[in-house]
């Protein structure tokens, strides 16, 4: 019965995760993937950055959580502050636009999305019970 729990927990990690990088390729007004195909190091910068918080916030959602559907929306929450924490980002630099930035691959507007995103799924994990 465990080895059925925790092959049943790690499809639904699996899922979420793939699910949430979807979900950020919607909101990015650029495409992620054709980026990386390009050689684009700040959207692969971004894009790592988004893969990594969605993990930690996924990964604290778990170890917190003994029932699947707690985690599932405990992990909706902390991802939704990811995707918030993307727009307010937009909204304080209004000199420029963080997507156009990474299309024309400026690495220091990709390396500090990175850490925007990864330093706010370590705040937003330490809420997650």
């Amino acid at each position: 019965m465990i080895a059925i729990n925790i092959i049943i927990s790690i499809i639904v990690i699996v899922a979420l995760q793939l699910f949430g990088m979807v979900i950020f390729s919607w909101i990015t007004p650029y495409k992620d993937m054709e980026e990386l195909k390009k050689g684009n190091v700040a959207a692969g910068l971004a894009t790592g950055g988004k893969f990594l918080s969605t993990a930690i916030i996924l990964g604290v959602a778990a170890y917190t959580n003994t029932s699947i559907w707690h985690m599932m929306l405990w992990f909706a929450v902390g991802y939704a502050c990811l995707v918030l924490a993307y727009w307010i980002f937009e909204l304080v630099t209004p000199g420029f636009k963080i997507g156009e930035e990474l299309r024309k691959g400026n690495t220091a507007i990709g390396i500090l999305l990175c850490f925007v995103y990864i330093g706010t799924s370590f705040a937003i994990s330490s809420l997650i019970v």
